[in-house]
């Protein structure tokens, strides 16, 4: 089995709701997703013969997904009242609302499923909330 591996980092802040801890209070990462992906066989004719897939067409989508995230608040949907949103959004802040409780294992599954979507043979996601701490999604 071949594997193929790259990551990409993005800085965001956010927080999580009903957490009794310090993490319930609104803080920042430099979080890195490092997707792995697999394939029995190498291509074997083409531009890619000899590849698993094309590394710079790999990590142009690794970055754009990490991208949609940088310099962002993320957050859970509907865990801040309304007037809280609207006033962070008369600022100006980039809010990005997503589905699932922002922790890192919940990202890893995203994450893996997004690039699962695009039609890669993904092996597992790595996402690190601090260089020392990650969460990991396969299946």
């Amino acid at each position: 089995m071949y594997q193929l591996n790259t990551h990409a980092s993005f800085d965001s802040a956010h927080f999580l709701a009903g957490y009794e801890g310090k993490c319930r209070n609104l803080h920042g990462h430099r979080w890195k997703l490092s997707v792995t992906i697999q394939k029995e066989k190498v291509e074997e004719q083409g531009q890619t013969r000899g590849m698993v897939v094309d590394f710079g067409e790999l990590k142009d989508k690794v970055k754009e997904i990490a991208d949609e995230f940088d310099h962002a608040l993320i957050m859970e949907k509907d865990t801040l009242k309304t007037k809280t949103i609207e006033a962070l959004r008369e600022e100006d802040f980039r809010i990005i609302e997503v589905k699932f409780r922002p922790t890192a294992e919940n990202f890893a599954r995203y994450f893996y499923d997004r690039i699962k979507q695009d039609g890669y043979d993904v092996s597992y996601v790595e996402v690190y909330e601090t260089p020392n701490n990650c969460a990991i999604y396969g299946e």
